[in-house]
């Protein structure tokens, strides 16, 4: 899924609505779902920077599927807000204990669920801005765009990608089945080792400003981005 997108997971068609506009007029993605299925189905390529979940859904409940998510090292990480009428203390102990984030109780106001989705990007470290920079590079994720040095540069939509990983996640070693996941998604076959071929173009686009080094090869492992 593209850089600011919003996964909804949602059954009632009147809700969803509500909830979908009042993400997109504050800037984001929605990307919409009914069932824990479908979810899985879209989680399973580009994973969207935030999951508002439904507890109770048809078939697998929302406590559930964020149960799924988080022992899946694809999902583990991903931010996730409960949305649901369940507003007893019980509830909301089950729901963290479920691993999710926050925790909305509906009737909610638009304004709150807009800032609550904000203050969880800012903790997971997503960007309020659409904005990852570091050592000169800056990629614009709702415009797709990386400028170095000021300068835009073009790029392929993989390495686009890639460069957003490593930026967003300085010092982390991937491995190349890492890689994969997150840069193609599982849905998707790759070999391995089209990982190095998009490596080397990326390092050829930095190597133009001086800052092919950025991306360094860790042996046995795979890759890391690590500033100075």
């Amino acid at each position: 899924m593209a850089a600011n997108t919003i996964l909804l997971v949602e059954d009632e068609a009147e809700i969803r609505e509500l909830v979908c506009f009042t993400l997109v007029r504050a800037g984001y993605q929605v990307v919409e779902c009914a069932t824990a299925d479908d979810a899985l189905a879209r989680l399973d390529g580009q994973l969207p920077s935030l999951l508002v979940l439904d507890w109770m859904l048809p078939g697998m409940s929302g406590v559930d599927l964020a149960r799924r998510l988080r022992r899946d090292e694809h999902t583990a990480q991903l931010p996730i807000i409960m949305l649901t009428a369940r507003g007893e203390e019980t509830d909301k102990l089950k729901s963290f204990d479920s691993g999710v984030d926050d925790y909305v109780t509906k009737p909610f106001s638009p304004r709150e669920l807009t800032a609550r989705v904000k203050a969880l990007l800012r903790r997971s470290g997503a960007p309020d801005d659409g904005i990852v920079e570091s050592h000169g590079i800056q990629l614009d994720l709702s415009g797709h765009r990386v400028l170095i040095g000021g300068e835009q540069v073009s790029v392929g939509p993989t390495e686009f990608r890639m460069l957003e990983l490593f930026v967003a996640n300085p010092g982390r070693a991937f491995n190349r089945s890492q890689l994969l996941d997150r840069v193609w998604g599982r849905s998707v076959y790759v070999e391995e080792r089209t990982v190095d071929v998009h490596v080397l173009r990326l390092r050829k686009v930095l190597k133009e400003f001086h800052l092919s080094h950025l991306i360094e090869t860790v042996r046995g492992v795979g890759y890391r981005f690590a500033p100075e």
